[in-house]
């Protein structure tokens, strides 16, 4: 699948099931380095970047299957080669997480410089410097890091941000280091503690998760468990941005509502009704939105991978909304495609004023990254004539059975 088709639809209705987390799965499959044997992971969308996470481990010497849908098992016998080439790493970024546990298990690791998404730079100076704290040194050479460590020793790490990937391969280091680590200024994405319950499966020491400060008791050796992957916010998000856009009723079965306070509640503002469900969370849209203002903000604030999502309700919502970006970079290159689409908006650096309009009109566009490429399929839901979002493998990256999805809830749309 490299281009969706969208027609003006809605409303939407029906049930919607939420698949694993595709930003806490990947970190899962990296932390099976730290203890030899057999993983069982549930709940794993079957999505382009598990499977090239898959590959990843495959190429250092582990077994990565499917069982069954949903499923995902990992064994190796606990002699990895600590090696993460190129072609492999420069698909995503989140495969820089791999360092950590490397270290800790290894003492050492070559891992190439990471890719993914495309926009703007995200360095990851962090995880080194956090890295280099536990007692591990660096070279780059030839587009590589090569890291060492003769013994992780557990020390107070200050993150200047609440960067995420930071976090967790300073979190994925310090469960084998000796004695105690303090991460201050942590991140506190649900993902986070999805993580820090897998490790505590294992046998890690790890209190925290999921506040400001962690705190992890370095232990001996780990051991490989069984474990269910938390759903995804932000797909749970785009159907409710589809939602939005389209009308309707929808249960976003799984889902988990005290994942996305504030994403529900700013919807709110906008004019749906939100609330949490034994199932997961219902949803309901009846009339046109309304205009807010957005600002993206680490957790528990709103969630930089909402933002185009906001961007798409606001084109066709009722007023003039701002949105600004806190966090990254270039993250409005999406804003072009939007506009050829007959969205009113206005960039200036890190922000957007977005002028709502009733509808849109269809047009051939293409997807820049995961969350945008979405949100150019939620905008199209409010379009006259055919959009095609063309470079949908984006999505594919993210998304499990995306378009299946959309067309049981009633969407006009359809993979060509």
């Amino acid at each position: 699948m490299d281009r969706i088709a969208v027609r003006q639809s809605g409303p939407l209705e029906g049930t919607v099931p939420i698949s694993g987390a595709k930003n806490s799965v990947l970190k899962l499959m990296a932390a099976t380095a730290l203890a030899p044997g057999e993983f069982l992971l549930h709940n794993v969308p079957d999505i382009a970047d598990v499977t090239w996470m898959g590959e990843l481990l495959t190429t250092m010497g582990m077994t990565v299957e499917r069982p069954a849908p949903g499923d995902l098992r990992i064994v190796h016998d606990g002699t990895l080669v600590p090696e993460a080439p190129y072609e492999l790493v420069e698909r995503m970024r989140a495969s820089i997480v791999v360092l950590g546990p490397l270290l800790a298990r290894y003492g050492r690791a070559r891992v190439a410089l990471p890719g993914g998404d495309d926009f703007g730079p995200r360095p990851i100076d962090m995880h080194l410097r956090g890295l280099e704290e536990l007692g591990a040194s660096f070279e780059f050479a030839h587009g590589y890091i090569e890291a060492r460590a003769d013994q992780l020793t557990g020390a107070r790490v200050l993150l200047e941000f609440p960067s995420v990937g930071a976090t967790e391969n300073v979190l994925l280091a310090a469960v084998l280091a000796k004695g105690t680590t303090v991460i201050d200024n942590a991140a506190r994405e649900p993902e986070i503690a999805d993580l820090a319950s897998f490790l505590n499966r294992m046998g890690a020491r790890v209190l925290g998760a999921g506040s400001s400060t962690i705190q992890v008791d370095g232990v001996e050796q780990l051991a490989p468990v069984e474990h269910t992957v938390i759903p995804d916010r932000v797909e749970a998000a785009t159907f409710l941005a589809a939602l939005g856009v389209a009308g309707g009723e929808l249960l976003l079965a799984g889902a988990r509502h005290d994942h996305m306070d504030m994403y529900a509640a700013k919807l709110g503002e906008m004019g749906m009704r939100i609330s949490p469900d034994s199932e997961g969370i219902w949803a309901m849209s009846t009339r046109r939105l309304r205009a807010v203002d957005v600002s993206t903000l680490p957790y528990p604030g709103l969630a930089t991978d909402y933002k185009p999502l906001f961007v798409a309700m606001l084109a066709t919502a009722d007023g003039v909304g701002i949105v600004t970006e806190n966090l990254f970079a270039g993250r409005f290159r999406y804003v072009d495609e939007l506009v050829r689409m007959g969205a009113d908006i206005r960039t200036e650096g890190h922000h957007a004023v977005v002028r709502g309009r009733p509808l849109l009109s269809g047009a051939p566009v293409r997807a820049p990254d995961i969350r945008a490429g979405a949100a150019l399929v939620v905008a199209a839901l409010k379009a006259e004539g055919e959009t095609i979002v063309g470079d949908a493998h984006h999505i594919a990256r993210g998304y499990e059975r995306f378009v299946e999805k959309l067309r049981a809830i009633g969407a006009d749309v359809r993979a060509c």
